[in-house]
């Protein structure tokens, strides 16, 4: 039976404690690895281990006693992984589909290889390689590793920027006239069975980069759906998935679909589903890496899905703030409950939900005007 298998994840965050929740209600016990001793996941489970998903011996020794290890972030050490399943325990994305993923230029030239359409862009050694490709600008320049919620993305207007750049291994990116951002998140298990959940827009906060907010389902033009779908199932295939992915995509104003991103873990963009959906993607994710069917990936209630980032106004009036919120019928809260504070720091996510996305506009609006 399943409840007796040990399964493992690397990374502690907020994603790690939504999958925890999600295990519950299969019987199973997770244990943690994280290199915070105050990560979110660290309250949630008997089996927390405070070392670094990013060293090999660290990663070894954690899963040496688990069946089944799984991640919530890619920043993570692929070797031991790769020996790990030597010894035969099952890690899910593989080693090889987190390497591919784990640098962004890396997965460009993968999605490029099997034809997926993709935003053009050029690898930048370092800060000084930029000014060669002056005459290219303006362009995105996002690092190649380790890049989350924002960090590691700018956008440089002129050669005047590069002087501030990011000073490391880089992608440059020309820059998309975009109409909307959409993601879809795909999930594949070992017998090559695949199922998506509806695409969902987003919508990014032109300052830092970061998912303010999503809507599901996404509206879009007649066939874009489905081609969506289409490249999202194409990837993950490609990829021999075992798990699920967010493909994050541009739509641009001449309707042409470009992949922008992939995650191969839970996401930001498919938070909505454990209210809107039949199946959450945490549920799904389990269902892949376990070996069991695939579930309903069915949208029953519109959504919408706001990022909480921590305020000064938030930080000195929080019990009150997420009081008001929580009076907000259809409001349903997450709050990470992670240590400390500081200003930009995602904090929680509310989800909204109800019968016709007019008013659940209305409700988001309201809950802004609370959170200010």
């Amino acid at each position: 039976m399943i409840e007796n298998l040990k399964v493992g994840i690397l990374g502690g965050g907020q994603l790690g404690g939504m999958l925890i929740r999600h295990a519950i209600d299969l019987g199973l016990s997770i244990s943690v690895m994280d290199k915070d001793p105050n990560a979110p996941c660290a309250r949630y489970t008997s089996s927390f281990v405070c070392a670094d998903p990013k060293s090999y011996e660290d990663v070894l020794e954690f899963g040496k006693g688990l069946d089944v290890i799984t991640i919530e972030m890619e920043a993570v050490n692929i070797d031991a992984l790769r020996e790990l399943e030597k010894q035969g325990k099952k890690v899910f994305p593989t080693p090889d589909t987190i390497k591919v993923i784990q640098d962004k230029f890396t997965q460009k030239q993968f999605l490029l290889s099997h034809n997926i359409p993709v935003v053009p862009g050029d690898a930048i050694e370092d800060r000084n390689e930029l000014y060669k490709y002056e005459n290219k600008l303006p362009g995105c320049l996002k690092k190649r590793r380790n890049g989350y919620d924002g960090y590691g993305v700018m956008v440089l207007k002129s050669g005047a920027d590069i002087a501030t750049a990011f000073d490391e291994p880089c992608v440059l990116e020309e820059l998309v006239d975009i109409k909307h951002e959409i993601a879809v998140i795909v999930a594949r298990n070992e017998h090559g069975a695949v199922t998506c959940y509806d695409p969902v827009m987003m919508v990014f906060s032109e300052e830092k980069f970061v998912l303010e907010s999503q809507v599901a389902p996404a509206q879009l033009a007649e066939g874009m759906q489905e081609e969506a779908t289409r490249l999202a199932e194409k990837i993950a295939d490609a990829l021999q998935l075992v798990g699920i992915l967010a493909v994050e995509m541009f739509v641009t104003k001449d309707n042409r679909i470009l992949v922008n991103e992939l995650a191969p873990r839970p996401h930001n963009s498919g938070h909505h589903t454990i209210e809107a959906s039949t199946t959450s993607q945490y549920e799904q994710l389990l269902r892949a890496i376990l070996g069991l069917p695939l579930g309903d990936t069915s949208l029953h209630l519109p959504s919408l899905m706001l990022n909480l980032l921590e305020t000064a106004a938030l930080a000195a009036n929080r019990v009150e703030k997420l009081k008001a919120l929580l009076d907000i019928p259809g409001a349903h809260l997450h709050w990470y409950g992670k240590k400390g504070s500081r200003i930009g720091r995602k904090v929680g996510h509310v989800t909204i939900t109800g019968s016709t996305m007019e008013a659940i506009a209305v409700k988001a609006e309201t809950i802004r005007e609370i959170l200010n």
